[in-house]
């Protein structure tokens, strides 16, 4: 029995661990990841893998490590899900990128993303020029969340149309 809490032990802190580093190397690296970044974590799996384990390479060892991920991983969730502490520390908050057409240069150098890469976001969103911007948001899954004023414009012209509708069933 002895050996198999080892190895939840030992798979509790590879996970802890993983979680903190990739934290720290940037909140881009999880939402778009690039063949480097996949090679990495390929890489870094493998590499854990005997840490986790030890020298226990049996299916029960296996099995083992694998519940132990399954439930700190749960019970990870849980607590992000109740404390917005916890949540601040490992997924971090949102970054403002753009505010009004200006884009944030700290911000934006401390995110590490060229401008090529937020001007390649805007268009995603349908915005043709970052002046057009009323907000961009580094979001803490890596997501990058524009606000434009088509569409605060296209927001504010659908709660009129169905203000009207509902003063006319109402009439």
């Amino acid at each position: 029995m002895y050996p198999y809490l080892e190895i939840v032990g030992r798979c509790v802190i590879v996970y802890l661990f993983m979680i903190m580093a990739i934290r720290i190397s940037g909140k881009t690296e999880l939402a778009q990841l690039s063949v480097i970044d996949l090679v990495l974590i390929l890489l870094i799996s493998n590499s854990v893998q005997n840490a986790m384990v030890g020298s226990d390479t049996s299916l029960l060892g296996g099995l083992t490590a694998a519940a132990a991920l399954f439930v700190i991983n749960t019970l990870l969730k849980f607590g992000l899900f109740r404390s917005k502490k916890l949540r601040g520390l490992l997924q971090g908050e949102p970054l403002l990128l753009i505010y009004q057409g200006k884009i944030n240069e700290k911000n934006l150098s401390i995110a590490q993303i060229p401008t090529s890469e937020l001007e390649a976001a805007c268009r995603e969103h349908g915005v043709e020029k970052i002046e057009d911007v009323n907000l961009a948001l580094l979001e803490s899954d890596g997501n990058i969340s524009i606000l434009s004023g088509n569409y605060q414009h296209h927001s504010q012209h659908s709660r009129s149309i169905k203000r009207r509708k509902t003063q006319a069933s109402q009439g």
